[in-house]
């Protein structure tokens, strides 16, 4: 891990500045008005960890796109009584809450200027562990494709399962804040986490060890793993790019500055691979465009503007990209927050931002050709699909109201609307099982699991493992035999549940679990598993 060598060292000074700026600071700060006096207090306590421009360094960026999550009085508690587990220290005694406040409104002030993070910028803080070493075979007995990570928000750590006893195999410090699911090189070998400000961590789960990190954006959505495995993209709202980087060793291959068709640039709303069509899909959240990114040098021609002919040999056509990376434009009515595919990856289903509908993109003929009656914001980044009666459904959560909603994809109608105990966050199924599982993510209920049979498409069962607290994220075992269900809480657990007789076999305590990832599940793209 690098943090035990000089990346450590640095965490060490960090600290050191602001123990020796934190004696005299308020003093000194005392006669200025609030937004120099918030100002001043972050650059002598904060600059040495988030930077002075706020754009992040050893601590996370500290600007109003990554903080969404921690705005107001919230964020004055993270100022003045620091964050469990990690470097940032407590400020409590050493600034008033008048000047706490300040700092916090300081940092809640948008930059001047949308900044930059290039190519050169993403090299500059690469870091390879020079303390890793490959090794040529798993390093334990487990079985390397039912290797489960369970990401624990509560203090940055990610947990490396057995998924047939269950045992810890590893535990690893992570960047901050990962978000989006971790993506595993097609052998399954080499795991790629994410966190919102960017970093990105690539982890030999045969080694036990991670191999290195970098910074491929600011304020970051998720990635991708292309179908090759050469190849990663992370999904950027800030700056407004595609950051491609070699899966080799984390250099950055191209980074695409993301601007629509008419000119404006746009947030990237999130980036999934298509493996059949062997190319990256991703959704212009300030446009309404879909682009399709071939990750092979036979990619395209995709023509961007007028195109004289399609004959043999005629070339006569504006905008044409082709090859490795080439890009490809849908024009759609409005953008879209976040989509799902079918299991052919022929038809991408999003939603809008409006949160009343949804709407279906065939991706060979690059239009939309249905529209989906999808109210209280459907969420379709958590969608799945499977098999029901002969027919393939998919179905999907709503972060607005309590209901399930199962669409049949060979016409796109509505086949059912499940009425659950609020709105959910997460759905997740199985080939060997019969039943899809839905957690009740908000509201009062979200202590509890509803069980739904994937043929009648009624709840068969609601779970109550942890009353009062929240319930959430199901993943299951490489062969569907167990389901593991996170208890949401700082002081929470990982449920293994019997997936068939849908009783409790065991729990692990963990820090805040969250995501749940299972290697086989994930690069064999299970059937329930949301990709």
């Amino acid at each position: 891990m690098i943090p035990n060598t000089a990346f450590s060292e640095r965490l060490r000074q960090g600290a050191r500045v602001l123990a020796v700026a934190g004696l005299s600071l308020p003093a000194a700060a005392s006669h200025l008005n609030a937004a120099e006096q918030g100002q001043t207090i972050y650059n002598d306590l904060c600059a040495s960890c988030h930077a002075e421009s706020r754009l992040g360094g050893i601590g996370p960026a500290l600007i109003p796109e990554s903080l969404a999550r921690l705005r107001g009085a919230s964020l004055e508690e993270v100022v003045a009584h620091g964050r469990t587990a990690t470097q940032m220290p407590a400020f409590a005694d050493q600034l008033t809450p008048d000047q706490i406040a300040a700092v916090a409104a300081y940092i809640e002030t948008p930059l001047d200027h949308i900044p930059d993070w290039t190519a050169q910028d993403i090299l500059a803080v690469l870091e390879m562990n020079p303390d890793y070493v490959a090794a040529d075979t798993p390093v334990f007995d487990a079985d390397p494709m039912n290797i489960t990570l369970v990401v624990e928000t509560g203090d940055h750590h990610i947990s490396v399962l057995d998924g047939d006893t269950f045992e810890v195999l590893d535990r690893f410090p992570t960047p901050f804040a990962v978000h989006g699911g971790p993506k595993f090189s097609p052998d399954g070998r080499y795991v790629f986490v994410m966190s919102r400000d960017g970093w990105v961590q690539k982890y030999d789960i045969w080694s036990l060890q991670e191999v290195g990190r970098t910074r491929a954006g600011i304020n970051s959505r998720n990635i991708a793993m292309s179908a090759d495995g050469k190849w990663l993209a992370v999904a950027n709202y800030l700056p407004h790019t595609l950051s491609i980087l070699s899966t080799e060793d984390l250099t950055p291959v191209q980074v695409r500055r993301v601007v629509a068709r008419d000119g404006r640039e746009s947030r990237v709303s999130a980036v999934y691979q298509a493996p059949q069509r062997e190319s990256f899909i991703l959704a212009l959240k300030d446009a309404p465009e879909i682009w399709e990114i071939g990750t092979t040098e036979a990619s395209g021609p995709f023509h961007d503007g007028f195109v004289h002919s399609h004959e043999a040999d005629m070339k006569e056509s504006l905008g044409a990209e082709q090859g490795l990376f080439a890009r490809r434009r849908i024009e759609v009515a409005e953008p879209l927050d976040d989509f799902f595919f079918t299991p052919d990856y022929r038809n991408l289903i999003g939603a809008s931002r409006s949160g009343d509908k949804g709407v279906v993109v065939n991706l060979d003929v690059g239009r939309e050709i249905a529209q989906l009656p999808l109210p209280g914001m459907p969420h379709l980044g958590s969608g799945i699909s499977w098999e029901s009666q002969g027919r393939q459904v998919m179905a999907t959560p709503h972060l607005r109201e309590g209901r399930l909603s199962v669409i049949d994809t060979a016409d796109w109608s509505l086949v059912k609307t499940i009425e659950t105990l609020g709105p959910g966050f997460f759905l997740r199924s199985h080939e060997n099982t019969p039943y899809v599982w839905a957690d009740v993510f908000f509201g009062p209920n979200k202590d509890k699991m509803h069980i739904i049979d994937k043929d009648t498409l009624e709840i068969v069962r609601t779970l109550d493992p942890a009353p009062g607290k929240t319930v959430a994220h199901i993943e299951f075992t490489r062969d569907g035999k167990y389901a593991l269900v996170s208890i949401w809480e700082d002081d929470g657990a990982v449920i293994v549940y019997d997936a068939k007789t849908l009783e409790e076999v065991r729990r692990l305590p963990m820090r805040k679990p969250s995501g749940k990832y299972n290697v086989w599940n994930k690069i064999t793209f299970s059937d329930g598993t949301s990709h």
